[in-house]
């Protein structure tokens, strides 16, 4: 029997970066997954209340831009069509109702947070933790956690950095693919 197994690479998206389209890249080579699935937060609920966040349609359209073409990834609205807060661990419930397995990917510098994250203990048993290298994080998951690592060269990029430069064509150019950069200028907030 072939199990079927997803990983899940969800947030924000922005903007989608190099970095995400190398960790994708990296999470495909693994050869461990059926489908990688980007799932844009509709609401994420730990950075809206931090600043201004672009609307979820234009998140997913960038991230469209930047993954669609990436081997194995499907980008995806789920969270976006729900209401409310969106919370990994309703995410991985709904897709547990199509795959056998779903690991969830998430960079060195956010798998120390997982424990904080809606449900943590409940989202502890259902998914495998694949963590991609980040400068600025340890890459360990604290006990508990089933967690591998996923081979890849760290890229020291983030979509909050993106925010802070200039956002002309040129800049923008070194960090997110060409594809994202007129639907990022289009949003004046």
């Amino acid at each position: 029997m072939t199990v079927r197994r997803l990983g899940l690479f969800g947030g924000t998206f922005d903007p989608p970066h190099f970095g995400h389209v190398a960790a994708l890249r990296a999470a495909a080579a693994t050869a461990r997954f059926e489908i990688i699935e980007v799932t844009v937060a509709g609401n994420p609920y730990q950075k809206i209340a931090s600043g201004l966040v672009r609307p979820a349609s234009l998140r997913l359209a960038m991230a469209q831009a930047a993954f669609d073409e990436l081997e194995l990834v499907e980008v995806s609205d789920r969270e976006i069509r729900r209401e409310g807060p969106s919370y990994t661990v309703d995410t991985v419930r709904e897709l547990l109702e199509t795959y056998d397995e779903v690991d969830v990917i998430v960079g060195a510098d956010l798998v120390e947070q997982i424990d904080s994250w809606h449900e943590a203990e409940i989202l502890r048993q259902l998914v495998c933790v694949g963590v991609v290298p980040r400068p600025g994080g340890s890459g360990r998951a604290s006990k508990g956690w089933q967690a591998y690592d996923i081979a890849m060269e760290p890229v020291d990029l983030s979509s909050s950095f993106i925010r802070e430069i200039a956002d002309n064509p040129e800049n923008l150019r070194k960090f997110v693919p060409e594809s994202v950069i007129p639907l990022y200028k289009s949003f004046q907030g």
